[in-house]
């Protein structure tokens, strides 16, 4: 008489990536970018500060930041039935996403990314070769490498914001690309949220 086959134990969902995991890896970020800076860079300081004063970069940071969130939201709404938008929502959906997680997740990989894309490897890459590391840097989240439709409008919207955000770094200055980024991914994130929980419910 045969013994009967045990159950197979059903795959487990994935644990979420926690808040320090991230805030790490841009720490991370941090201070590689400030060691590229120092090294490959004259004025480190310059680097940082930027072509206009912190007033200005403060108020243009705003004005882009407020354009950034509308266009996000409403690019949002436009596609959310899309195979890309699904895509994205799942990509992002492992990140613990409680309380006010988005908000600190959106600012640790601004001011992260923004460092090392945009202040250091900008000034010796140029806005475009930048941006397609930046993209590169992003595969492994959004799995580029199936091409279809879906995966080339996501890299077309991750090149297209890091573009957008090198001209910003480039014209206004570092804070307002931090600002212009950290409100793209607090949109982001909290749409993922929301997403997420209405599929639950």
């Amino acid at each position: 008489m045969s013994q009967p086959i045990p159950p197979q134990p059903q795959a487990q969902a994935r644990a979420p990536i926690r808040l320090t995991a991230q805030v790490l890896t841009c720490v991370g970020f941090s201070l590689i970018a400030c060691l590229i800076i120092f090294v490959a860079q004259d004025d480190f300081l310059s680097v940082i500060r930027g072509p206009m004063g912190v007033a200005t970069q403060l108020l243009c940071g705003l004005v882009l930041s407020a354009l950034a969130a509308v266009a996000s939201y409403v690019s949002f709404r436009l596609t959310a039935k899309s195979e890309a938008t699904a895509n994205t929502i799942k990509a992002y959906g492992r990140l613990d996403l409680s309380g006010l997680n988005p908000v600190w997740i959106s600012l640790a990989a601004a001011i992260g990314e923004e460092l090392l894309f945009r202040a250091a490897l900008q000034p010796l890459l140029g806005v475009w070769i930048t941006s397609i590391v930046f993209l590169l840097t992003h595969t492994p989240v959004y799995q580029f490498r199936r091409l279809n439709k879906a995966t080339l409008v996501q890299a077309a919207g991750v090149f297209g914001a890091s573009v957008a955000l090198g001209f910003i770094y480039q014209n206004v200055g570092l804070l307002a690309a931090m600002m212009v980024h950290t409100a793209l991914d607090v949109i982001g994130l909290y749409v993922v949220r929301n997403t997420l929980r209405g599929a639950r419910a």
